[in-house]
């Protein structure tokens, strides 16, 4: 059900927080999702991670992730919100240490984006997390 995958995604990200706050290059993160992949590919377009690679472990997978010493902070936001078109500005606010720094993500029914592409496609969704 969706509660198994929302602990999956913030372990997930809890691991990734971790493993940069210790300074470390890179970590394995397990067990890994289509979620998980999508928040880490806006993560990656942004500038914040590394190259990743999956891996079939034919165990719910895993993915190991380069970290380049960019992110701050990253979580989920539970439950999933519903986040309008006219909110976006708010769930940024709040959840972001600063403006024009960092980004909300969100799952829409145009799939799992950042609030900045959201706002361009016109569209609201549900909050999954942020980073920073």
């Amino acid at each position: 059900g969706a509660m198994v995958r929302m602990s999956v995604l913030a372990d997930a990200l809890k691991t990734l927080n971790n493993a940069e706050k210790a300074g470390k290059r890179q970590v394995l993160v397990r067990p890994c999702s289509k979620v998980i992949v999508k928040y880490l590919q806006v993560m990656q377009k942004h500038g914040y991670l590394g190259e990743f690679e999956l891996i079939d472990d034919h165990r719910g997978g895993k993915v190991v992730i380069e970290l380049i010493g960019r992110v701050n902070k990253c979580g989920v936001i539970s439950p999933r919100f519903d986040v309008t078109l006219g909110s976006i500005e708010k769930w940024t606010s709040s959840l972001l240490p600063a403006r024009q720094f960092g980004y909300v993500v969100m799952t829409t029914s145009l799939g799992i984006m950042d609030h900045e592409e959201a706002r361009r496609k016109s569209t609201g969704g549900k909050v999954l997390g942020f980073f920073y």
